[in-house]
């Protein structure tokens, strides 16, 4: 028997890439550098194939006739990548719970948090588990977390708040009983109570943005790399317009606020504090 052969992405031009590139600059900020051909090769071709197109002319042209911007929307979410993980970067939840929570419940005040690119819902579920360990119950019922993403797909999973069980195992073990359920294929589910913290909504980072905060901590890790520096520094301001007075922004270990906004203090590896 001859096994039918898998058919090969379709090239992508020079000039195709670049027709790309900018979209996904205007759309969502993200910065797609050469080097990145195979990627974008890769990713949207299967969105070629969903769509019965044979080039990548032939999507950009549906792309550019696309009046609803729904093929725009997913080309990004194709081109997105949402690596997560429970409490990823565990010194920032640690911080969180010991120099961030204690002294908002002295002040009798609850916490209200944004994981801004929560990509499948790890992080902010983490966050949910971190207030109720941490929080008095008055304050708890107060405390909300907001947790936005570009992808409506990955805001899907997110809301179904169900999880393998590999992507449960960094949760420690007393964690996992006390905030999951297990389901009998294995899967853990989040329970109820955490899910009623976390309100899951899709933004666009460089778009508008209809809430006002004050947020008492902004989550923001591993995002601001996809972006050039401009659109960094712009982010950054916004994200401080939105941080209570000493609030805290979070951000990935491999980003840094360095010569890149004023307003911020150094508090420690990419963690930084509202300065006024």
């Amino acid at each position: 028997m001859i096994a039918t052969p898998v058919s090969a992405a379709p090239e992508l031009s020079p000039a195709d890439f670049r027709q790309i590139a900018a979209l996904v600059r205007g759309v969502a900020g993200i910065n797609l550098q050469p080097g990145k051909e195979g990627l974008v090769r890769a990713r949207l071709s299967r969105r070629l194939r969903a769509l019965g197109l044979d080039g990548f002319p032939a999507y950009l042209a549906r792309l550019r006739a696309d009046p609803g911007d729904a093929e725009l929307r997913a080309m990004v979410d194709a081109l997105t990548t949402n690596k997560t993980s429970f409490f990823r970067e565990a010194r920032h939840f640690d911080h969180l719970a010991t120099s961030v929570l204690p002294v908002l419940a002295v002040a009798g005040r609850a916490p209200c948090l944004w994981s801004a690119g929560c990509s499948t819902g790890e992080e902010p579920y983490t966050l949910a588990m971190v207030l109720r360990d941490t929080l008095p119950e008055p304050l708890l019922g107060l405390a909300r977390i907001l947790a936005t993403d570009i992808s409506a797909r990955v805001l899907d999973h997110a809301a179904a708040a169900r999880y393998a069980p590999d992507a449960v195992a960094d949760v420690p073990e007393t964690l996992r009983r006390r905030h999951l359920v297990c389901e009998a294929d294995g899967h853990w589910r989040v329970a109820p109570e955490l899910r009623r913290l976390v309100h899951l909504a899709r933004l666009n980072l460089v778009g508008e943005w209809p809430m006002r905060g004050p947020f008492d901590a902004i989550f923001c890790r591993n995002v601001m790399i996809y972006f050039d520096r401009p659109t960094q520094a712009r982010l950054v301001a916004r994200f401080r317009a939105l941080l209570a007075p000493g609030g805290h922004l979070y951000l990935g270990h491999a980003e840094s606020l360095t010569g890149l906004a004023p307003g911020f203090a150094y508090v420690q590896p990419a963690v930084y504090r509202r300065t006024d």
